[in-house]
């Protein structure tokens, strides 16, 4: 059994890409420009998010205390 610590980067991984998912569903079924600034700034955020949860899992890689095998 894994870490929790490494099951809840997996689980930001992947709320991040149906994020993204959701953030270009959304964008090409918008009707104005503000469902376009919601969309955009879903999509800007699980970037960032993900960018985050993937440097944590490389630090995790590097410790040695990652237990996941993908």
């Amino acid at each position: 059994m894994s870490k929790l610590y490494n099951q809840n980067i997996i689980k930001v991984l992947r709320l991040t890409r149906d994020m993204m998912v959701l953030a270009d569903l959304g964008d090409s079924h918008r009707c104005d420009k503000s469902c376009g600034i919601l969309y955009g700034t879903l999509r800007d955020t699980a970037y960032k998010l993900r960018s985050l949860a993937e440097k944590e899992k490389e630090l995790h890689i590097e410790q040695d205390i990652w237990d996941i095998t993908e």
